[in-house]
């Protein structure tokens, strides 16, 4: 596999710095832009060039660690399973903590060359401010190791603390090379994304007799009425996002059979919930990774080479995780940081080589997943337009010690839709607007119709 013109150039700067001294390089390109090549390749440049005797890298996943262990072999001809003759090993941070004294002694009789992928995971600068993960680093590896290599699309941390084998200037971590998103697209390395915010206009809220109104999901969640799961849990929301998501998979897949879907769920019976919905209301058959699966990992690297249209997953296709295929992807997570945010969008950027193609990712529109996605727009040359979508329909929401009340002068003539949040007993069914209000301590109404904002790069997108 060829070289892309980042990769090369961030190639001969490492090799140039590790050569002249400095024995450390920090790496920062935009998720999907081949990071994994890339380190495979200086690794395989280093064992040619004699400067280092073994190779082992460092992943926050096993399947990412497999993904480096196939490209350090691919680079190379070399094994690297760890067994007796191979040129090294890669293995998971959490594996770290299990790893004997032996292991450790090799950065002190070996001259190893240490690849972190998405060393963020890593946190500190001292044993005093470090992670368990960081401070094996800090005492085995930080003046052990032969060079490092520390790889990430998130040059920072949720919790605020420093990265292990990160310089920092004033305020911000100083990297080696930088390839952003904004180069990447321009380069053909990233698709365009094309960002969706979900909303609806109106909603009430009945709690203890009284009505509280909202005209959106912002002031909904800023005002704690209703917690932000339940809000995921809707079937309304959920089938929604998904009819939106599909439809545009649907018209990938009419040019490109083997384009899919990713949606990332809050948890396991949110992951089937989902499921059944893409069943029931779409005639899918999706794909569902989730730690309570059998054997999660083979289903990843099955549908990786399948044309099965969709997966859903909670937590295990997010950093790292490699399926150039995923094109469309819904966040109906819970887990809502600017770091987690970025991941998961990369996991449908990776270009297959083609310029200007686009990648669509759908959110609801709450509050902070906006500003994410804001600053994600404002990393590129131009003001994106919004363009405002609105469907109609009158949605009624409904969870466990919560119901909705409708009124037919309200959304008159259109059709409703009720939905129970409980995830193990939610219905779905459409009738006219009543008068029936149920006995519960909150009641929340979704009036009016949903609605999605579009954010797309301005000059490199159109909607």
């Amino acid at each position: 596999m060829r070289l892309r013109d980042w990769q090369r150039a961030c190639l001969h700067q490492a090799e140039a710095q590790y050569r002249q001294g400095q024995r450390h390089f920090l790496c920062l390109a935009t998720p999907g832009a081949g990071k994994t090549h890339f380190a495979a390749t200086l690794a395989a440049t280093l064992l040619e060039a004699d400067l280092v005797d073994l190779v082992i890298g460092f992943a926050p996943s096993v399947i990412v660690a497999d993904d480096i262990q196939a490209a350090l072999a691919a680079q190379t001809g070399a094994r690297f399973d760890g067994r007796l003759g191979a040129r090294g090993l890669t293995l998971t941070y959490q594996s770290m903590l299990t790893q004997p004294e032996a292991f450790w002694s090799l950065f002190q009789t070996q001259r190893v060359f240490a690849i972190f992928d998405e060393i963020h995971h890593c946190a500190g600068q001292e044993l005093a401010d470090a992670n368990a993960w960081g401070a094996l680093l800090i005492a085995n590896l930080q003046e052990q190791a032969a060079y490092t290599l520390a790889l990430t699309g998130t040059p920072w941390r949720s919790d605020q603390r420093p990265i292990a084998l990160a310089r920092y200037g004033t305020d911000n971590v100083t990297c080696d090379y930088r390839y952003g998103l904004d180069r990447a697209i321009v380069d053909g390395v990233c698709r365009v994304p094309q960002l969706t915010l979900i909303d609806n206009d109106t909603i009430r809220v009945q709690r203890d007799g009284h009505t509280e109104h909202f005209n959106g999901l912002k002031a909904l969640v800023d005002s704690d009425a209703c917690r932000y799961e339940d809000i995921l849990r809707s079937e309304a929301l959920i089938t929604y996002s998904l009819r939106q998501a599909t439809r545009k998979l649907d018209n990938l897949r009419r040019h490109d059979p083997r384009a899919g879907g990713l949606v990332v769920a809050s948890s396991v019976d949110h992951a089937q919930q989902i499921a059944g919905i893409l069943l029931r209301e779409f005639g899918v058959q999706a794909a569902v990774a989730t730690y309570q699966e059998r054997d999660p990992l083979t289903t990843i690297r099955q549908f990786k080479d399948s044309e099965t249209p969709w997966i859903v997953s909670v937590g295990m296709i997010s950093e790292g995780t490699n399926v150039p295929r995923l094109r469309v992807c819904c966040h109906l997570t819970r887990v809502k940081t600017e770091l987690y945010f970025r991941q998961v969008l990369g996991r449908i950027l990776r270009a297959n080589g083609i310029r200007r193609e686009k990648a669509y990712f759908y959110m609801p529109a709450e509050p902070t997943l906006v500003e994410y996605a804001e600053r994600l727009i404002e990393d590129i040359p131009g003001n994106p337009p919004v363009i405002r979508d609105r469907l109609p329909g009158q949605v009624t929401v409904r969870s466990r010690d919560t119901a909705v009340s409708s009124s037919p002068d309200h959304g008159a003539g259109l059709p409703e839709v009720a939905v129970d949040l409980d995830a193990s007993r939610y219905e779905s069914r459409t009738s006219a607007p009543s008068n029936l209000s149920l006995a519960y301590d909150t009641c929340v109404h979704w009036s009016t119709r949903f609605h999605s904002q579009i954010l797309a790069i301005h000059g490199l997108s159109q909607s």
